[in-house]
């Protein structure tokens, strides 16, 4: 079948099971449940994920490349809502106009002839809740804000145009003062990557760029009270290999690897490299300071799976996981890495009241398996280095998780961690709501939901005071 239709006759494992797309958006209200919602657990749990309209080339397509589409499950009053929208991007809106696909996608070339730029913002990535917006992200532009709860779009975000770079998928704002750090990076020039501060009621106070040795894909950061780390890691980015056939974006080992440390609201020339074994990292978990030393802690993979894959799942035996800690000593220049965890696992989350704190619990979907298929839920004692889990069985394959504070919670960990779950062997999809005092029990609460959710990226926690509806 042709693009447009939510269906193509194509064996790329992207467009087939749970990867394939839903094309109806449906409201469900006072879903069945199994189990008991707590009564204070007030607010949404949102997730985006990639689901394509249009694709030029079926066989190329990859789960990169989908437009946006957020899927809700609120909660109020022991009761559960699911909601489905489209991230109403530009892009897609002109793909609509014309019935077919006007981009190809990361596998394909750039098409810097297309009047409408050589790349589509999908608005599928991530999700940020700052300043009273929530916004749909995508690390090759800005932002698109959306209302909570009812998923409608408003349009990109550009701060008044002040925003000069990509706004990354993965902004990070502090727990304590709210105030936000975004970036984004280019796959050329030598100041590849800008960093740009936002002030707690939501405007751009300031950017810097940073150099680098090379152009590198750098897909997360994190930040400290006082600091913000960048990892300089080997997937590259090169026009003269791609005029010379092969791929722009490729693992150079020979680039190396390296940690960046720099003040907060400072020059991107501040920046300290620290050197670190080579490694690739798609998404850090947390970042505090300890006296003189910075700690960043993060799921370490000895090389990056699924970009450039062709379709392909990705093959990754012995691929080395680790959720790995780097003690970065501002003293003496030296960086010293420790495995915390050796588990297959990605898409850490945390308490995010303490993010750029030290804290003491973080949670991830892992696998025991050298796969991508997530089936269980592990809770990580960064204190100690031990951990807590759920498996739920070989079929069912987790989204990312999120941790929702108890009202009036007195402990870290007093709250709730909620996350979409689907069953391979039934094709059902359903919401999960863990006790985060005691992940090995399993779920207190099973959410049937009367549609497929397929899988996709990443989530947030929208408390109920933070919109209305």
């Amino acid at each position: 079948m042709a693009d447009g239709a939510g269906a193509w006759t194509t064996h790329n494992p992207y467009l087939n099971g749970n990867f394939a797309p839903v094309m109806d958006e449906n409201t469900f209200d006072d879903l069945e449940v199994e189990g008991v919602i707590p009564d204070a657990l007030e607010g949404a749990y949102l997730r985006i994920g990639s689901n394509p309209v249009y694709v030029k080339d079926p066989d190329l397509y990859h789960w990169f490349d989908g437009d946006g589409m957020v899927h809700s499950l609120a909660f109020s009053r022991g009761k559960a809502r699911y909601k489905n929208r489209f991230m109403r991007t530009q892009g897609l809106a002109l793909e609509a106009e014309a019935g077919h696909a006007l981009w190809g996608g990361i596998n394909s070339p750039p098409d810097f002839s297309n009047p409408n730029g050589p790349y589509k913002n999908v608005a599928n990535t991530a999700i940020v809740l700052h300043a009273g917006a929530a916004m749909a992200l995508w690390e090759g532009g800005p932002p698109h804000v959306f209302t909570v709860p009812d998923l409608e779009t408003v349009g990109p975000m550009d701060y008044d145009g002040k925003l000069n770079h990509p706004f990354s998928a993965h902004p990070k704002v502090d727990g304590k003062t709210k105030e936000m750090v975004t970036f984004g990076y280019g796959p050329m020039g030598d100041k590849p990557v800008g960093v740009s501060i936002v002030t707690p009621d939501g405007a751009l106070k300031s950017s810097t760029a940073l150099p680098l040795r090379k152009p590198v894909m750098m897909h997360d950061f994190a930040i400290t009270a006082n600091y913000n780390v960048f990892m300089d890691l080997p997937m590259t980015f090169d026009l003269q290999r791609l005029m010379g056939g092969g791929q722009m974006l490729d693992w150079e080992p020979e680039n190396g690897a390296r940690i960046g440390i720099m003040p907060r609201h400072g020059d991107g020339e501040e920046i300290r490299w620290f050197d670190i074994d080579n490694c690739f990292v798609f998404h850090t978990a947390t970042a505090w300071e300890e006296g003189d030393h910075v700690v960043l802690i993060a799921c370490r993979m000895q090389r990056p799976i699924l970009v450039g894959s062709s379709g392909a799942k990705g093959d990754m035996p012995e691929n080395n996981y680790t959720v790995a800690r780097w003690d970065l000593d501002l003293s003496t220049g030296r960086a010293t890495e420790t495995e915390l965890f050796a588990l297959h696992g990605d898409f850490p989350r945390f308490n995010e009241s303490l993010a750029a704190h030290k804290h003491r619990y973080a949670y991830m979907p892992f696998n025991a398996s050298d796969q991508i298929d997530f089936g269980g839920l592990v809770k990580l004692d960064l204190e100690d280095a031990t951990y807590k889990s759920f498996d739920f069985g070989p079929t069912t394959r987790l989204s990312e998780a999120v941790f929702a504070a108890r009202p009036g919670a007195s402990a870290e960990d007093e709250g709730w961690l909620i996350a979409f779950a689907h069953d391979e062997a039934t094709d059902e999809s359903s919401g999960v709501i863990l006790d985060a005092q005691d992940v090995a029990s399993g779920p207190i609460a099973r959410i049937k939901i009367p549609t497929r959710i397929p899988y996709g990226f990443h989530a947030a926690w929208a408390p109920a005071s933070t919109y209305t509806g």
